[in-house]
Parts: structure tokens; C-alpha cells; sequence
């Protein structure tokens, strides 16, 4: 199947916005815990090190799985993908 100049717009708008939050996950995950010492020098609800280990990542993540699903459905709307297909 040949990819259209749509299709080809909507997977690089899709996979652009997939790499950005992957870099927000990974960012959230292995950095923020890396740097924990340094972290908990900073107060917020106690050690920041400690919070994000225990909330602020799984805020996060609520975070990204919310905007990657209203930005998917209003690029498929704008697409039409939402009823259909490409074509």
C-alpha cells in the first residue's frame, strides 16, 4: 500500500508527539531518580527526591496518557481518521 502525503503528515504529527512524551517518561522516570540526593536538597511536601519517587512520577504519567489521548483525538478529527480511514 502506497502512503499518501496525509498519511505520511499524520504518523510524523503522531510519532513527533509519541517521541516527546517517551523523552517526558524517560526524563520523569530514570533522571529525576538519578539525581534523587541532589533532589531532596529542595523542599516541596517534604524532599523532592522522595515525592516524585513516591507521586509526582505517577502524576506525571496520569499526565501524559491524558494529553496523548485529547491530542490523538483531535489530530484524528482534524484527519478524519476518527470515522474512517485515510483515503
Amino acid at each position: 500500500m502506497q502512503l499518501t502525503e496525509r498519511h505520511k503528515k499524520y504518523w510524523g504529527k503522531n510519532l513527533r508527539m509519541t517521541s516527546a512524551l517517551l523523552v517526558l517518561w524517560f526524563v520523569a522516570t530514570f533522571v529525576v531518580s538519578w539525581y534523587a540526593r541532589e533532589l531532596n536538597e529542595i523542599t516541596f511536601i517534604g524532599p523532592l527526591g522522595f515525592y516524585m519517587s513516591a507521586q509526582g512520577s505517577l502524576i506525571i504519567y496520569v499526565g501524559i496518557i491524558w494529553y496523548y489521548a485529547r491530542y490523538m483525538n483531535r489530530i484524528d478529527s482534524s484527519y478524519g481518521v476518527d470515522s474512517g480511514d485515510l483515503d
